[in-house]
């Protein structure tokens, strides 16, 4: 079993141990105030980051010091010429001198410490502790982003991409079939010629080796300037070609009532919901397709403006929208080749015969091929169906009946617009890995 040993100093009069749950604590103040950003500030600038604060009383360190309550001490004050023990000493009038600003009327305290986020650091905590089902699929590719990758050797390209090793390696391949003598060869002949050479007297044989040496070490510079020590063909390149480089892509269905029953309100908090669902997925996918289709009795596939801000009266049936999301999922977007998610605002006015439809829909062709179905259901100011109390409408109650066979459906309400990044939470929040736990 491995063990770690954290041999770090402590930083100056600070204990690591305390250090780092200091930082664990103001991790916690932080995602609390990002949470407060995001419930009080608008959902289109959820992600632009900002500045947060977090309560002083949060931040600080543990530290020792000397209590004054116990313990002997011993002190010599200074004495003073005005007043002796028992003397009564009046309060001072007006305020003290100095020069600053004018103090508050009434309490003290702390200004709450404040710090910047940037736009990644922001989302980052906006969206811990979620997690998409089933986030990436073997099979996707997205054939529009090409990247260079590896692709082998060339003897032509760039002084950069020469591959040093490859070569050195060609070179000597090439050099031990030619049998290109070496430079040790070399010395060990003019070592032994230069012996011979200083000797006062040779002999005949002497002088006869020394010939030899002498035609010797021509032969094998020759030779050696013959085959080079690197050649212009031992030269090799690293090769880039441009890949296809494989991608994640989720299209998100966006379905909405826009009959007579959805007022601004309705509308307003169903656009935040869309936006901020929009924004978690576009931190997980490469790539997001968002298809508006909004519905009364008829639905129709729609641009944004058109779906957000478009005039649209008549009645109400749901199961045209599934309808059309249907279709066009079919045509544009086949689960094979897509993460496909669905996310439906409505106040749940429906036909109780028009909400078997749409229970039979989503049983049969919708949630078999979709990643995660999430629908709201936009309850009335006075917040009483908030939590599921009695008077569910007939789309709520025909929609619960798929929740305990369908893992990949969810279904929630929201009163006002603190409510859509609970309700967010809600809906995708990180399940417990079964695995482990078994």
């Amino acid at each position: 079993m491995a063990q770690f040993i954290d041999r770090r100093l402590n930083p100056r009069d600070k204990s690591l141990g305390n250090r780092q749950r200091f930082l664990r604590r103001t991790r916690a103040e932080v995602r609390r105030a990002v949470d407060k950003a995001v419930a009080e500030r608008s959902i289109a600038d959820a992600g632009n980051g900002g500045a947060v604060s977090i309560p002083t009383d949060g931040i600080g360190e543990p530290q020792f010091h000397l209590s004054g309550d116990s313990g002997e001490h011993e002190r010599v004050l200074p004495g003073n010429k005005d007043f002796v023990a028992g003397d009564r000493i009046d309060k001072p009038k007006g305020g003290g001198g100095g020069s600053g600003r004018q103090g508050a009327d009434s309490g003290g305290g702390e200004d709450p410490f404040s710090f910047a986020l940037s736009e990644s650091e922001f989302l980052d905590i906006l969206f811990e502790g979620l997690e998409l089902p089933d986030l990436v699929k073997a099979s996707l590719k997205e054939v529009s982003k090409r990247e260079f990758r590896r692709a082998g050797y060339t003897n032509d390209g760039a002084t950069p991409n020469l591959a040093v090793l490859r070569t050195m390696r060609a070179s000597m391949s090439r050099r031990l079939a030619l049998r290109r003598p070496t430079a040790a060869s070399v010395e060990r002949l003019e070592e032994e010629l230069a012996a011979l050479r200083a000797k006062s007297e040779p002999g005949v044989a002497d002088q006869l080796r020394v010939a030899e040496l002498y035609a010797e070490i021509e032969r094998l510079k020759r030779m050696q300037r013959a085959i080079p020590f690197i050649d212009p063909i031992d030269v090799r390149y690293n090769r880039f070609a441009p890949t296809i480089v494989p991608r994640a892509k989720a299209v998100m269905f966006c379905l909405m009532d826009v009959s007579a029953s959805m007022g601004e309100r309705e509308k307003d908090l169903a656009k935040r919901f869309f936006i901020l669902l929009h924004l978690f997925l576009k931190r997980k996918y490469g790539r997001v397709d968002i298809v508006f289709i909004r519905h009364t009795h008829e639905a129709a596939e729609v641009d944004e403006q058109e779906f957000f801000y478009g005039r649209a009266t008549g009645g109400t049936a749901v199961s045209s929208a599934l309808k059309t999301m249907i279709a066009v999922r079919d045509k544009r977007y086949p689960s094979a080749d897509w993460n496909v998610y669905c996310a439906q605002a409505s106040d749940g006015d429906n036909s109780a015969s028009d909400t078997g439809d749409c229970v039979a829909l989503l049983r049969e062709a919708i949630l078999p091929q979709t990643q995660y179905y999430a629908y709201i259901e936009i309850a009335e100011e006075d917040g009483g169906l908030r939590y599921g109390g009695g008077g569910d409408k007939d789309l709520w109650r025909g929609y619960a009946q798929l929740k305990p066979a369908a893992p990949n459906f969810a279904l929630a309400r929201v009163v006002g617009r603190e409510d859509i990044y609970p309700v967010l939470r809600e809906l995708f929040a990180r399940q417990a890995k079964e695995g482990a736990a078994r």
